[in-house]
């Protein structure tokens, strides 16, 4: 990253001001000035200017603004504030407008767009920034986030061996964990990731972040485990973290402890709610028969969307996932459209499949079930969808396939899903 340059402050001192000042202290030292009224001597009445401005005027400190908006992103991480984003913009933007090319700033805004969602803006940003500096690693890490979100994936890992080569370190280690988790490589990904551990610091929420993704990689292998022992780690470390306890919760979904998993992402909501904890919290509800519960979470859910969305967040993705799974296949379809144009991902591949099957149109569906699982990923939900697609409409050999994969990869994968995989592949065996 490049230096970041503060301005230098210029003088405003006036030379004939500093002149007349230092005339009128020897005048006021030498006496009284006198004229005489009426044979008596008196003083002249004085007329006192008013103050004038400083003048000199506040130095602009770029590096102070950058770690304020660098300051407000990881803010928003931690508390969701989504408000947190328009403080970070405010920020990088009042640098960018002194210094057009300052590549910290430049790099900030890009992160602030990926957390947006706004990925076309983040890859144009994250370029303009590796031009400025082809040796910044974090630029790369911009450019890669964004060609994966633009679904650009040979692209993405030229720019994440790229970033890797440069500064191998957590940032460039979990996104070689990511691609490797794309392309179909779990224990490649898993490898990674323990890479990315072992490169981080004291214990901060974005090195336990990353700790927690190496255990829900452990979870999606079905190694519970492992899975169990990293998420209490990450608590040992970061007590009462909330991404360690939902994946806490989810262990124990799998064990089928439905008790302990509600009580486990009960206190994760009340620690953070983030809208996936409040789905996970809602469908394990659902899964032991609290109906009533569950779409109280799952209403919750959709308003936090919402309210993310209303401060200029893309979640059309998100929502589309939700709306296919919980029963609004009309709006599922509308937003997983849309998604897929602006964000066309394998995994926007999968919910605008999903959403297709859910609105009576299996057989369409079947273009992005191929488009969902292009890159070999091994996902116990991506192959529950193409299983159950191609069950609906005759396709029972690859459907027996998909969901025997599915199962093969974690048989608990999800406490909905994996009892409607287990049941439906029984069924095709008959």
């Amino acid at each position: 990253m490049s230096v970041i340059h503060r301005p230098t402050a210029r003088s405003g001192t006036n030379m004939l001001t500093g002149v007349a000042v230092a005339a009128l202290g020897l005048t006021l030292a030498a006496g009284v000035i006198t004229s005489s009224i009426g044979g008596q001597a008196v003083r002249p009445p004085i007329n006192i200017p008013a103050a004038r401005p400083s003048l000199t005027t506040p130095v602009f400190d770029a590096s102070a603004a950058v770690v304020e908006g660098a300051s407000a992103l990881q803010r928003a991480r931690e508390t969701a504030d989504p408000a947190a984003y328009a403080q970070a913009e405010t920020a990088f933007r009042s640098v960018l407008a002194v210094e057009p090319e300052n590549v910290a700033a430049l790099i900030g805004l890009g992160s602030l767009s990926l957390s947006r969602h706004e990925f076309a803006e983040a890859l144009a940003i994250g370029r303009q920034a590796e031009r400025l500096n082809p040796s910044s690693a974090s630029a790369l890490g911009v450019i890669g986030d964004a060609q994966t979100e633009l679904g650009r994936y040979d692209q993405a890992l030229a720019s994440v061996q790229r970033m890797v080569d440069l500064r191998p370190d957590l940032a460039s280690y979990s996104r070689v964990s990511y691609q490797r988790e794309l392309h179909g490589d779990l224990s490649g990904a898993i490898a990674a990731m323990q890479l990315a551990v072992d490169a981080a610091g004291p214990a901060t929420e974005n090195t336990e972040y990353v700790r927690v993704q190496l255990g829900n990689l452990q979870l999606a292998t079905g190694d519970l485990a492992a899975a169990r022992e990293t998420y209490l780690q990450s608590l040992a470390r970061l007590p009462d973290y909330h991404l360690a306890l939902a994946g806490l919760a989810r262990v124990a979904a799998a064990e089928g402890h439905l008790p302990a998993s509600i009580e486990l992402y009960q206190r994760a909501k009340a620690r953070l709610p983030l809208p996936e904890i409040v789905i996970g919290l809602g469908e394990t509800l659902e899964a032991a028969g609290r109906s009533a519960a569950a779409a109280d979470e799952y209403a919750l859910a959709e308003a936090m969307q919402r309210l993310n969305a209303s401060y200029g967040m893309r979640v059309d993705l998100e929502l589309a996932g939700f709306f296919a799974d919980h029963g609004d296949a009309a709006t599922a379809l509308r937003l997983a459209r849309r998604a897929h144009i602006e964000r066309p991902t394998i995994y926007a591949a999968d919910t605008l499949a999903w959403a297709l099957y859910s609105s009576g149109q299996p057989r369409a569906a079947m273009r992005y079930v191929r488009e969902a699982l292009r890159l070999g990923t091994q996902n116990s939900r991506l192959l529950y969808h193409a299983g159950t697609i191609e069950a609906a409409i005759g396709r029972q050999g690859a459907a027996r396939a998909h969901l025997s994969a599915a199962l093969a990869l974690n048989p608990a994968f999800s406490p909905l899903d994996a009892p409607r995989a287990t049941a439906l592949l029984q069924a095709l065996r008959r």
